[in-house]
């Protein structure tokens, strides 16, 4: 979960490896540093916390000690060993002639420490990657060729890597492979990088190559060599990148959170576009490349998924089931690995994902296809490895998303979950006049997103009355408990309040223990099937005194009589009101932070991209 840069070229690198890792700074991190090859040697510059600490630290340099045309830097997010200097990447062999970075895990680094430890190898930190480090170092000693080393090393490890590599006898070159982490390179003109994302290289280059796992590639400014693992020279397709820069702009916003939240509109008219024409009209997914016998043949479908994607997946399978009829699971990516897979050439499982990287649902999808089931992915970046396995996918176009909590790519999931099942509901020729009803209201969605978000003065001001609560509590029932239990995460994220979603049927069943003056319920009432309960539930919350939060789309005297407080959504139909609810506890949530004073975009602990199980 760490972000990479790597730069050989004619400009000085520390400027691009800074620049490109303020742009991974949405990742997720603890400590950075940088690696430059100057003159024969590597110099090192490592910092504990923000990337500005790295910064200061390189200004206080001798400037001929940091002129470099190439190097490595890393934002590290920590797995093993603490947060700190040492800890740190780069991490170098003992002679300091080797120096690598690395994204992922190394699941047998203790028995390969002990036999390097007996080899003569002095260990300085106390992560994984350093042992890679000396393990690579070990290798070059033996073959005086950096590619073959990295190939001869990482077959003796297990776990996950992207690794880029440096060694002072092979200058302004980066030696790297990648293994279940993500790694890209950058084609430039006289100069060519590596990152772990697009953003880090965006503003350079339009250009990228993405790496297979096991290849390894070796980087000049002007040379790219890609090598199977075999040591056959490989040609990759070169692929033009999808971003604009001015998408990393805040546009005036305060935080890149609310921004996303902001531009949440227009990806829901990005997804409809060319999918959806009118009420009437069949969907048309084009990259669905289920024949309508197949899914005739559909006996089940599988939602794997982790996080705010899970919820969009618990989501899917109340609109899947009620559409289509097909029996619908649902699991945490990190659960569905450790367990047997139940899966056959009649089941579709769908893995979600944003970044297309999350290593527990790559881990799932590989099991799932090796039982034969059609795999579909619903993913934010459709050049990603999930992407990559795909048999059908929903690329989701909601475009870069920079802050850690997820909110226009969640809404994209959404409404790419509505988009397949009406699809699906289509071929299997059901009920016309429900699947033209939902289409109505997705038509009309973006027009209610606005209205929300030209109206947020009101939640601020809610936002602001309960931000000094340090619990609280998310109740809905039906299609909508996903979106309390988002709701919920969304306020844990990003403010730090302990927030938890319930089915409202469940209060009664021990949280209602937990009610008092001190603790706010926040109740999500639509106008359907469960209406009643749900109101049935908020009066037992009343009744021990706490202060109940109504989010409803109509507001009536038994409302203003039971509520504190409440805000009003746009009518819309009830299969379709997530979509509009989960916007306003998105809104409650940032409103909360900011007035707490948190770090919005960059909550601690979290990452945004989750690459390593």
């Amino acid at each position: 979960m760490c972000g990479i840069v790597g730069y050989v070229g004619y400009q000085n690198a520390v400027d691009v490896l800074i620049d490109g890792l303020r742009h991974l700074e949405y990742r997720g991190y603890d400590s950075s540093g940088v690696a430059l090859y100057n003159g024969g040697k590597i110099n090192v510059y490592k910092a504990q916390g923000k990337l500005q600490n790295l910064v200061d630290e390189l200004k206080k340099q001798d400037p001929s000690e940091i002129k470099s045309n190439a190097g490595i830097g890393h934002i590290r997010w920590a797995t093993h060993g603490v947060p700190n200097q040492i800890n740190a990447h780069p991490q170098t062999c003992n002679c300091g002639g080797l120096t690598l970075v690395h994204n992922g895990i190394i699941e047998n680094y203790a028995e390969l420490k002990t036999e390097l430890e007996n080899a003569g190898c002095k260990f300085k930190s106390q992560t994984d990657t350093e042992v890679a480090a000396h393990l690579i170092a070990y290798e070059y000693a033996k073959t005086k060729d950096l590619i073959s080393a990295l190939k001869n090393a990482v077959k003796k490890l297990k776990g996950a890597w992207a690794f880029c590599v440096m060694h002072k006898n092979e200058p302004d070159c980066i030696v790297a492979t990648r293994k279940n982490a993500p790694l890209l390179i950058g084609v430039g003109e006289n100069e060519n990088f590596l990152a772990s994302d697009i953003p880090a290289i965006i503003k350079y280059t339009k250009k990228a190559i993405y790496l297979n796992d096991d290849q390894i590639t070796k980087i000049t400014k002007d040379k790219i060599e890609i090598y199977n693992p075999d040591l056959t020279l490989s040609q990759n397709k070169v692929e033009f990148l999808p971003f604009e820069p001015m998408a990393l702009s805040k546009m005036g916003y305060k935080h890149y959170m609310l921004k996303e939240i902001h531009e949440q509109p227009d990806v829901v008219r990005n997804i409809l576009q060319d999918k959806i024409f009118d009420e009437i009209s069949d969907i048309k997914l084009k990259d669905v490349k289920l024949t309508k016998e197949e899914i005739k043949n559909i006996k089940r479908i599988q939602i794997i998924a982790c996080g705010t994607s899970l919820h969009a997946g618990l989501v899917g399978k109340y609109v899947m089931e009620e559409l289509t009829g097909i029996p619908v699971d649902v699991e945490a990516s990190s659960e569905y690995i450790y367990r047997s897979t139940i899966a056959d050439k009649n089941t579709l499982v769908i893995g979600i994902s944003q970044s297309g990287e999350t290593a527990d649902t790559i881990t799932a999808i590989r099991q799932v296809k090796e039982k034969g089931a059609h795999v579909l992915i619903i993913t934010n970046r459709n050049e990603s490895m999930l992407a990559r396995l795909s048999d059908s996918l929903l690329h989701v176009n909601a475009g870069i998303e920079v802050s850690v909590a997820a909110t226009k790519s969640y809404i994209a999931q959404l409404i790419s979950i509505y988009l397949l099942a009406i699809f699906i509901a289509e071929n299997l020729g059901k009920e016309k006049s429900i699947l033209n009803n939902i289409k109505h209201e997705l038509l009309l969605l973006p027009s209610k997103l606005e209205a929300i978000l030209s109206n947020a003065s009101h939640i601020r001001d809610v936002a602001k009355k309960y931000s000094g609560y340090k619990n609280f509590i998310f109740i809905a029932r039906g299609i909508n408990y996903p979106t309390a239990l988002e709701g919920a995460l969304k306020l844990k994220e990003i403010s730090y309040i302990n927030a938890t979603g319930y089915p409202a049927g469940e209060l009664k069943h021990g949280p209602i223990a937990m009610l008092d003056e001190t603790m706010p319920v926040l109740a999500i009432l639509n106008e359907g099937r469960v209406y009643d309960k749900v109101m049935s539930n908020c009066e037992e919350a009343y009744a021990r005194q706490a202060k109940l939060i109504g989010v409803a789309n109509y507001i009536d005297d038994k409302h203003k009589q039971l509520f504190d407080d409440y805000i009003l959504i746009p009518e819309i139909l009830d299969m379709v009101s997530p979509a509009l609810n989960v916007t306003v506890l998105q809104l409650l949530a940032y409103y909360i932070a900011e007035y707490l004073g948190k770090d919005v975009d960059q909550p601690r602990n979290l990452a945004k991209s989750v690459t390593v199980e």
